[in-house]
C-alpha cells in the first residue's frame, strides 16, 4: 500500500485551479478530491528511488474555499488520522479586483523538535502557522513568496549530521555538508514534516526561489570560484543533486498547469519509468550551460503582477562582463515587466538578494568589483577576490551594470500614465528587514511609489556583528565612508540614490503586502516567545505604501 512520504503542498491557484505536489512511498497514482467536487490525479514519477506527484485539479469555483482529501491509489491519505489542525484547503480568488496579501520571506533553518531548545528563536513560519490553524476563517495570506534558502546543504543539523554520519561517515568531503540527492531528501523531510509548517504548506499557496545555501554559500560568487570549486572531487555530484533536488522540490510547483502541459523535461520525466537520468543531464546542462535553462517565472494575482527572479545560476561570472542576469534572463525580465501596461496595478519583483542595500555596503561591493576586473592592478584584483568571498560581496550592487540596468528598468515600469501605484522589490539574505527607497536625482523619477523591502530569516540567527555592521552600514559615517570606496575603485557614478525608510529590524520575521485596487500596504511581524505559553507574532512596523 503506498503512503504518503511528504506533502501535501498546495502550490499554483487560480479561480479554477489548482496544483498540489506530494511524495508517496511507491509508485502510485495520486489523487485529490476537493469537497465541492472538483478534482485531479497523476501517476507518480520516479526520480533517484523516490515517487512524486504533481496533481493538477480543475473545475474549482472561483471566490470559494473548499476542503480537500489525498488519495492514494484509492486509500485516503491526507488528512492524517487525529490531526490537531483544522482541515486543508484551497481558495480561489473571486476576480481581479480583490484584495491580495502577500507574505515573505527567506532563510529558513528547520525548527528542532518541540522537546529541544532552539538557538535560533521562536520560527516565524511555524508561529504563522500556528496562529491560521487557531482561526481557520480569519485573516491568511493569499500566497507565500520563499525567497531562497528553503534548506541548507552546507548547514546542516546535529541530527542530520548524524544521520549522515551513519549513512558514510563524515571523514571524506564534504563532510557533514549534503553530498548527494538521498542527503537532500533529508532536508526536505526535516523541513517540511515539520507539523506546522506540513499543514500550512497544504493549505497557503506558495512560490518559491532558491538562493546560494539551497546549493551551497556564495554559490557563483565569481568565475574564480567556479573554477575553484570545480576542481574539487565532491562538487559535481553536490550540484546536480542540489539542481534536481530544486527542479523537484521546488520549481515544478511554481509552473501554472499550462506551464506545465508545455513542459517538455517534465513529460520526459513522466514517461519513462526511472527519470533520474533524464533529470541529471538536465541539471548538468544546467551547471554548464546556464543560459539553456530558466529558473525564473511569473505569476499574476488579480491585478498583482509577481516576477520571481533567479540571480544565483542565470549570472555571467566573466570579470569584464559580469552580469547577475545573462542576457537572455534580462530580455525575459524586461519582458514580463512592460508586458500589456495598465494591466496591472502592483508590480513585484522578487529576487533573493537585496537591489539596494545599507549605502556602505552597496559601495564596498561596487569597489570590489572595480578591483577584480583590475581597475587597481593585479594585486588590487587578487586582494578583491579573496575579499569577496571572505565577506559574501556579491549581491546586484557587485555587478553594476545589472544594478544600474535594473534601476533603469523600474523607473520605466513606474513611469507614464498606464504606470502601476507601485514597483516593489522583495529580498531576504541578509539577515535582518529594512525598507528602502529610492530616488533618481537626475531626473523626476517614476510616478510609481518604488520601494526595496527586505525580510529575511524566517528562522536563523543573526550574530551581534551583522547587527552592529549593517546598522553602521546605513549611518551618515557609513555613506561618506562608502563613498571614499567607490572613489578609489574608480566606480562609476550611480543613476539612483536611496534613503533607509524604515527599519533595521533584527529576528525571525515575516513581511505581508497587502494590496487593494492602487491601495497598499505593508506590515512586519516577528516571531517572539511568550512567557507560559506559544510563540506568537508581534507586529513591529504597519504602514501605507500608498493612500
Amino acid at each position: 500500500m503506498a503512503e504518503l512520504r511528504l506533502g501535501p503542498l498546495l502550490r499554483y491557484v487560480d479561480g479554477s485551479s489548482a496544483t498540489f505536489w506530494v511524495e508517496a512511498s511507491r509508485p502510485c497514482t495520486a489523487e485529490v478530491r476537493c469537497a465541492d467536487g472538483a478534482r485531479g490525479k497523476a501517476r507518480t514519477f520516479q526520480i533517484a528511488g523516490h515517487h512524486y506527484a504533481l496533481v493538477p485539479v480543475t473545475g474549482l469555483t472561483p471566490g470559494t474555499a473548499s476542503s480537500y482529501e489525498v488519495v492514494l491509489d484509492g486509500i485516503p491519505v491526507w488528512p492524517l488520522p487525529d490531526s490537531p489542525f483544522p482541515p486543508s484547503v484551497v481558495r480561489t480568488p473571486e476576480g481581479d479586483a480583490a484584495a491580495v496579501s502577500v507574505t515573505f520571506g527567506s532563510c529558513r533553518w528547520a525548527a528542532p523538535p518541540e522537546d529541544e531548545k532552539d538557538p535560533a528563536g521562536p520560527d516565524a513560519l511555524d508561529t504563522l502557522a500556528a496562529r491560521i490553524a487557531s482561526a481557520p476563517e480569519g485573516e491568511r495570506p493569499d500566497v507565500l513568496l520563499l525567497l531562497g534558502d528553503q534548506v541548507y546543504a552546507d548547514e546542516v543539523s546535529q541530527a542530520t549530521r548524524e544521520w549522515i554520519a551513519a549513512r558514510r561517515g563524515l571523514a571524506d568531503p564534504p563532510g557533514n555538508q549534503v553530498a548527494d540527492y538521498e542527503e537532500y531528501t533529508r532536508l526536505y523531510y526535516e523541513s517540511w514534516l515539520d507539523p506546522e509548517i506540513r499543514w500550512l504548506l497544504s493549505t497557503v499557496p506558495s512560490c518559491m526561489i532558491f538562493d546560494d545555501h539551497d546549493v551551497i554559500d556564495d554559490w557563483n560568487t565569481s568565475a574564480a570560484w567556479v573554477a575553484d570549486i570545480r576542481a574539487t572531487p565532491w562538487w559535481r555530484e553536490r550540484v546536480l543533486s542540489g539542481l534536481m533536488s530544486y527542479w523537484v522540490h521546488q520549481h515544478l510547483g511554481n509552473l501554472s498547469p499550462r506551464e506545465l502541459s508545455d513542459d517538455l523535461l517534465y513529460a520526459a520525466v513522466r514517461e519513462t519509468p526511472d527519470g533520474t537520468d533524464v533529470l541529471r543531464a538536465f541539471a548538468s546542462q544546467a551547471d554548464t550551460d546556464p543560459a539553456s535553462v530558466r529558473w525564473s517565472y511569473r505569476r499574476d494575482f488579480g491585478r498583482t503582477r509577481v516576477l520571481m527572479v533567479d540571480s544565483r545560476a542565470a549570472r555571467v561570472l566573466e570579470e569584464k562582463s559580469r552580469a547577475m542576469l545573462d542576457a537572455g534572463e534580462a530580455a525575459w525580465l524586461r519582458e514580463q515587466v512592460l508586458d500589456a501596461p495598465g494591466s496591472y496595478d502592483h508590480l513585484l519583483i522578487g529576487t533573493s538578494l537585496p537591489w539596494l542595500l545599507p549605502p556602505l555596503v552597496h559601495h564596498a561591493e561596487s569597489w570590489d568589483a572595480a578591483l577584480c576586473r583590475g581597475e587597481r592592478g593585479a594585486r588590487w584584483a587578487r586582494f578583491g577576490e579573496w575579499l569577496r568571498r571572505r565577506a559574501d560581496l556579491e549581491h546586484w550592487a557587485a555587478f553594476p551594470e545589472s544594478f544600474e540596468e535594473l534601476a533603469a528598468l523600474v523607473a520605466e515600469a513606474g513611469s507614464g500614465a498606464q504606470a502601476p501605484a507601485t514597483v516593489l522589490v522583495l529580498s531576504g539574505d541578509v539577515h535582518h528587514a529594512y525598507i528602502a527607497e529610492p530616488s533618481w536625482p537626475g531626473g523626476p523619477g517614476p510616478g510609481a511609489r518604488v520601494l526595496q523591502l527586505t525580510c529575511s530569516p524566517v528562522h536563523n540567527s543573526v550574530p551581534l556583528s551583522i547587527k552592529l555592521g549593517f546598522r553602521f552600514g546605513w549611518s551618515g559615517l557609513g555613506r561618506a565612508i562608502g563613498r571614499r570606496f567607490a572613489r578609489h575603485g574608480r566606480c562609476a557614478p550611480l543613476t539612483v540614490d536611496w534613503r533607509k525608510s524604515g527599519g533595521p529590524w533584527f529576528g525571525n520575521q515575516l513581511m505581508t503586502l497587502t494590496l487593494h485596487g492602487r491601495s497598499a500596504s505593508l506590515r512586519l511581524e516577528q516571531a517572539r516567545a511568550v512567557r507560559g505559553g506559544a510563540p506568537r507574532l508581534t507586529t513591529v512596523e504597519e504602514s501605507a505604501i500608498t493612500p
